[in-house]
């Protein structure tokens, strides 16, 4: 097999969904996973540093990233039974979304609450992507990583990945240290239906497939979120925090209508894009940058901006709310560094 290509100065704006400019020094998208420890070979040789780049929609990249920035396009993908299980082995190049509906399609239930969710399969485990109800945590069966440090390929079981919210252990002790590679999902043919967020329950009709579930999801999300095609964003750019029951319930004395999500553990999650909401922020724009006019979970770029200045309305936001309730956001995309 010939070497893989490494691209030189690779403008990386159309490669993050926030449109934030970036030049890559160096460049490589290996399309197998022997592709994958080639370039990380040649990496170690050289002695350059390595960024592992996904789809894009969940980074906040700098404006220049040194060493090599590497874009794994596995994108293959298939079914198998093994037992009473059915598992689906998926690349951790296939795009999410396009997976969810191709199984929904299929009558396959696990993934349909999770519709429209941005970017590749490989930062799912990550962030442990979620929506209505459901956590990516919820359906995983294990995942496979390449050491980067040696090449070597294992397998990490849910458990191992420490999931919590928004987190994981790829934001934790392997943070930059594997990459992902695969992902394998248990799914079922016997319905697997999650109805109780927001109003999901009445978009879809009674005893509906997956595909109408996962079509209800997307109609409900395109709503609320502006598309990254039309509008530069990277989705929810905040986390909901946790405050104690204590807290939250003192708040709710003031905001009878503040929305609040007991977690049975003596948490209380709140409604981050409430919370900005009640600050008066929706519309709010700051240069290049502005809280979406209908959802103010969601900063978007309008163009001739970089990451100083979302970071500088990030934090105009988040003071705002910490004035105002004394509670912290703390933002969900991940800072790249240079």
């Amino acid at each position: 097999m010939s070497a893989l290509a490494v691209q030189r100065e690779v403008d990386l704006r159309g490669a993050n969904t926030l449109r934030l400019p970036c030049v890559a020094e160096r460049y490589a998208a290996p399309r197998t996973l022997v592709q994958l420890q080639q370039v990380l070979d040649q990496s170690r040789r050289e002695g350059w540093s390595a960024t592992v780049l996904g789809g894009g929609s969940n980074v906040l990249l700098p404006a220049r990233l040194s060493g090599i920035v590497i874009r794994p396009l596995l994108d293959q993908w298939w079914l198998q039974t093994q037992g009473d299980q059915l598992l689906a082995h998926v690349g951790a190049g296939v795009n999410w979304h396009r997976l969810v509906m191709s199984l929904a399609a299929s009558g396959l239930w696990g993934t349909e609450n999770l519709a429209l969710i941005p970017g590749d399969c490989g930062a799912a485990p990550v962030q442990n992507i979620g929506a209505y109800g459901v956590e990516l945590a919820d359906r995983l069966h294990a995942v496979q990583v390449l050491d980067r440090a040696t090449g070597e390929v294992r397998w990490l079981s849910r458990d191992a990945c420490q999931f919590g919210y928004r987190d994981s252990i790829f934001k934790g002790a392997l943070a930059e240290t594997v990459i992902i590679t695969r992902l394998v999902l248990r799914l079922s043919r016997e319905p697997l239906v999650t109805l109780g967020y927001g109003d999901l329950a009445t978009r879809v009709p009674e005893s509906p497939s997956p595909l109408e579930v996962a079509k209800a999801v997307c109609a409900i999300r395109r709503e609320k979120l502006p598309d990254p095609e039309e509008l530069a964003n990277a989705g929810s750019f905040f986390k909901n925090p946790f405050v104690t029951d204590q807290r939250a319930a003192a708040l709710r004395q003031r905001y009878p209508d503040m929305p609040c999500f007991p977690q049975g553990n003596g948490q209380t999650k709140l409604a981050a894009g409430w919370l900005i909401d009640q600050c008066g922020l929706k519309g709010f724009r700051q240069g290049a940058f502005a809280v979406h006019e209908r959802q103010a979970l969601v900063l978007v770029h309008f163009g001739g901006g970089n990451r100083k200045g979302l970071l500088a309305l990030a934090n105009t936001v988040a003071e705002r709310v910490a004035e105002r309730f004394a509670v912290r956001l703390t933002p969900e995309p991940r800072l790249i560094s240079a």
